[in-house]
């Protein structure tokens, strides 16, 4: 199950074209209507669905940049999951 359509790119979030810079960008309208209608929180997962919670962290990465993305938690945890791909 989705939150999107079934056709609908969102489903593939892996699959999608983002736009990562270091110091991230402004996102015109084309990438607003990406993003989940509202924010729920339903059994303990945002937006209720992977799919959406993993557009809005591309949108939130894409608007403030990989630099400050990796400065949010332990240079341990991003340098292992950067080595596991």
């Amino acid at each position: 199950m989705s939150w999107y359509p079934e056709d609908d790119p969102r489903n593939k979030p892996y699959a999608m074209d983002w736009n990562f810079t270091p110091e991230g960008r402004k996102l015109g309208l084309e990438r607003y209507y990406l993003a989940p209608e509202k924010i729920e929180l339903l059994e303990g997962g945002l937006f209720g669905f992977a799919e959406a919670r993993l557009v809005m962290l591309g949108l939130l990465i894409e608007n403030v940049g990989v630099d400050a993305v990796v400065r949010l938690g332990d240079p341990a945890v991003w340098k292992a999951a950067v080595a596991n791909l």
